[in-house]
C-alpha cells in the first residue's frame, strides 16, 4: 500500500523522468555556452531519479519505470526552442516537487525542498540565459 507521501514521490520521479527525456531531446540544440548548463542539469535529474528509485524501493514500492519517449508540447527547433522547453520543464518538475512536500517528513521533506530549490533555480539560469523575462517566479513550483 503507498502512503500520500509516495504517491507524491511516484509523481516527482515521473517527473525527472520526463525531465531527462527532454534533456537529451534539446541538448542536440544548445551551443557551447548553455551545452554545460544542460548537462549538469541532467545529471543533477538522473541523481534525483536514482535516489527516489533507492527510497522508493526501499519502501516497499514498485517505481514506474521511464516511458519509452514522451510528447513535447512543441518541436525543438533552434537554441531558443530548446532553452524555452528546458525552463518549463524545471518549472513543471518543480511543481511535483512542490507539491511532495505537505505529505512528507525528515530527511524526504529536505529531498523534495532542495529539488524544488534546485528546479527553480535552474529554471532562473535557463531562462536568463534565453534572455526571456521574468526570470523568476513569485513563487516557484506553482504553475
Amino acid at each position: 500500500m503507498t502512503t500520500p507521501a509516495d504517491e507524491r514521490l511516484i509523481a516527482a520521479l515521473q517527473a525527472e523522468h520526463a525531465a531527462i527525456y527532454a534533456y537529451g531531446t534539446a541538448g542536440a540544440k544548445l551551443d557551447g555556452g548553455t551545452v554545460g548548463l544542460a548537462r549538469a542539469a541532467e545529471a543533477a535529474h538522473r541523481t534525483r531519479r536514482d535516489t527516489l528509485v533507492v527510497r522508493l524501493s526501499g519502501a516497499g514500492v514498485t517505481p514506474p519505470p521511464a516511458a519509452p519517449a514522451y510528447a513535447l508540447p512543441f518541436a525543438v527547433t533552434d537554441r531558443a526552442s530548446a532553452l524555452k522547453l528546458l525552463a518549463m520543464v524545471e518549472d513543471r518538475t518543480a511543481a511535483q516537487w512542490r507539491l511532495a512536500l505537505p505529505p512528507t517528513a525528515g530527511e524526504v521533506r529536505r529531498l523534495a525542498l532542495d529539488a524544488l530549490v534546485d528546479c527553480a533555480a535552474r529554471g532562473a539560469g535557463l531562462r536568463q540565459a534565453a534572455g526571456t523575462t521574468p526570470v523568476t517566479s513569485a513563487f516557484p513550483g506553482k504553475v
